[in-house]
């Protein structure tokens, strides 16, 4: 059973970053379903954390168990090839994605839609430690020291990887403009 401390820290610390839980898990399972697995074993491990665990920035503390988590179920219960691959149909679409002022014609959904598939794709591709720096920054919006507690990894590696990752971006989609 878990401490009263336990509970106020998990209401006041974990509950506001579900949603980020499981964005991240979803796009390093890549599959809905897993990732609710990966999520829920993740909150379970936040709610059984030591009481006097100290903690600064909450929310790359619970992305960084859930990327735990996910790394112990993928190992699991996947081979290693799936790892490496991912996949990035239940990703993730911005809601700016067709602001153009007004609704958009039958072609511009088209276009935009093939857009935003052919970015879920390019993502996908990414190997997993370039997407997680790369979904962290830019879907879940940690800083880059966030972001380097979250991996365990230097700001320097951070600030590589996401250059390594927009310009595989860029490769495969083409340059903007």
């Amino acid at each position: 059973m878990a401490s009263e401390a336990a509970r106020r820290r998990f209401e006041q610390w974990a509950l506001p970053h579900l949603d980020d839980a499981y964005s991240l898990a979803r796009w390093l399972a890549g599959d809905a379903s897993d990732a609710e697995d990966i999520v829920q074993d993740a909150m379970l491990r936040v709610l059984n954390a030591r009481d006097d665990v100290r903690i600064e920035h909450p929310r790359a503390w619970i992305l960084t168990i859930v990327r735990n988590a996910a790394y112990s179920w993928l190992e699991k219960n996947r081979p290693r090839a799936v790892l490496a691959v991912g996949d990035a149909e239940d990703a993730e679409t911005h809601p700016d994605a067709l602001a153009s002022g007004g609704a958009p014609s039958a072609e511009e959904a088209l276009i935009a839609e093939a857009n935003q598939e052919s970015v879920r794709t390019a993502i996908a591709e990414l190997p997993l430690p370039l997407r997680e720096t790369l979904v962290l920054r830019e879907i879940n919006e940690l800083s880059y020291r966030e972001i380097a507690s979250a991996l365990n990894v230097p700001v320097g590696t951070v600030m590589s990887r996401l250059a390594r990752a927009r310009a595989q971006l860029v490769a495969k989609l083409g340059a903007p403009g």
